[in-house]
């Protein structure tokens, strides 16, 4: 379980991180740290400390709380996401890159560009 809990706290970095366009010497830098320990932090093969966590929380302007989000049906979801797409969906950068870019548009461009998503996708739900 400890092993888990570690990979389930890598992967939450990991997520940040990606979202907030930081690369890992960044972060690192932040922190205070070399980015090869951000790195074994994101792939669970180092276990974050209590201070080190809350370093990482202040710099990726999160509570600590944020790493711990949905750890009790990690386990689960994690089995079940792989068995479906392969992967952490969120995980992958063009993902990341295409949320940025969406939410940088403004509300009716967001709103056209959802429903052409759906359309090729055969979801048609125009308003």
């Amino acid at each position: 379980m400890g092993n888990d809990i570690d990979l389930h706290l890598g992967k939450r970095l990991r997520r940040r991180r990606r979202l907030l366009g930081l690369t890992q010497q960044q972060l690192a830098d932040a922190v205070g740290v070399r980015f090869q320990q951000i790195q074994k932090y994101e792939c669970g093969a180092n276990r974050i400390s209590a201070a080190r966590l809350w370093a990482l929380s202040e710099a990726l302007e999160v509570p600590v709380g944020y790493f711990y989000d949905g750890l009790a049906d990690a386990a689960h979801r994690d089995s079940a996401a792989e068995r479906q797409d392969g992967g952490e969906i969120l995980a992958r950068k063009e993902t990341l890159d295409l949320i940025r870019a969406y939410y940088q548009l403004g509300e009716r461009p967001r709103r056209r560009l959802l429903d052409l998503a759906k359309s090729l996708n055969g979801e048609v739900e125009i308003a």
